[in-house]
């Protein structure tokens, strides 16, 4: 962590904006080395067995879908936020597979925030996020309350 002042607080999450999360190219290599790790069914380790399945192809395991989601988070603004972590995910939606060669894009949307009343220099921020593929098809939404200190004191 560097010591600079985070950019982002609790006061720079209003209602109703939007925060862009970048992009991620969805590498074979990424996709089985989780798997392997993580998630070992057929369709996320081997081409041909990805093709035979469902899913069309080298799919991602969504647990692999959420943690590359999670870095696209943690480098739009998390790790210059005074984040201060989460108490649980309130809703997690795997929509369409992600496959080898995919491009992710995605977004956050504030959806409410409310200072803490037991902790004045905390506030609430709850969250939904987004993640597109290269066709602008939705691959996965989650949502979830987030909690970041203020960056003044509460007023």
């Amino acid at each position: 962590m560097s010591k600079h002042s985070p950019r982002y607080a609790y006061e720079d999450f209003t209602i109703g904006s939007e925060w862009p999360l970048g992009s991620k190219v969805v590498r074979a290599e990424e996709i089985i080395d989780f798997a392997s790790q993580f998630d070992p069914q057929p369709f996320h380790l081997d081409e041909a067995a990805g093709k035979a399945s469902v899913l069309g192809g080298l799919a991602a395991s969504g647990w692999h879908t959420v943690s590359m989601f999670m870095r696209m988070l943690c480098d739009a603004y998390l790790l210059d936020s005074t984040s201060q972590g989460a108490p649980g995910i309130d809703y997690l939606k795997w929509v369409r597979p992600v496959l080898a060669g995919d491009i992710l894009t995605g977004k956050t949307t504030i959806l409410d925030r409310r200072p803490s009343k037991s902790k004045p220099s905390l506030g609430f921020v709850k969250l939904h996020h987004s993640v597109f593929n290269q066709d602008g098809l939705l691959v996965c939404e989650l949502e979830h309350t987030a909690m970041f200190s203020l960056r003044g004191p509460a007023t």
